[in-house]
């Protein structure tokens, strides 16, 4: 492993975001058709929030792999965007290793980080980008 290879190499560049005006039906019906667990939400390039699908099963009690839809959750025609996301989440840069961002979000149990270059959201690195970045180097 390249101690000093930086995120840039590996993280999901093609992002599917979110704005405060989707509804939380819409996100989750997002992440299930995409196969993603994390969403950024944005205003413009500027990052704002994350919603996550667990976000969305914690207030919806919903199965996360369920084929039917949530449409009639009462929760969901309750809350919003901005009442669920994580306002000002932990970001990284570009730059920063994958070495420090794997012992930030083991450290912190978090499985994404958005990444943020000059206040402009430019991808994100989960979890899953960095296992597939391990099982290529075995």
């Amino acid at each position: 492993m390249k101690k000093n290879e930086p995120i840039a190499s590996i993280m999901t560049k093609e992002l599917i975001t979110l704005s405060l005006s989707d509804s939380l039906y819409s996100a989750e019906k997002r992440m299930k058709v995409n196969h993603i667990r994390h969403m950024p939400v944005v205003d413009g390039d500027e990052l704002i929030g994350l919603v996550s699908l667990s976000d969305l099963q914690r207030v919806s009690f919903i199965d996360a792999y369920s084929k039917e839809g949530t449409e009639d959750t009462p929760v969901y025609n309750m809350l919003s965007i901005k009442d669920l996301m994580i306002k000002n989440p932990l970001t990284a840069s570009p730059k920063t290793t994958i070495l420090e961002v794997s012992k930030l979000l083991a450290s912190k149990e978090f499985h994404s980080l958005p990444v943020v270059d000059e206040g402009k959201l430019v991808g994100i690195i989960t979890t899953t980008d960095l296992l597939h970045y391990f099982i290529e180097l075995c």
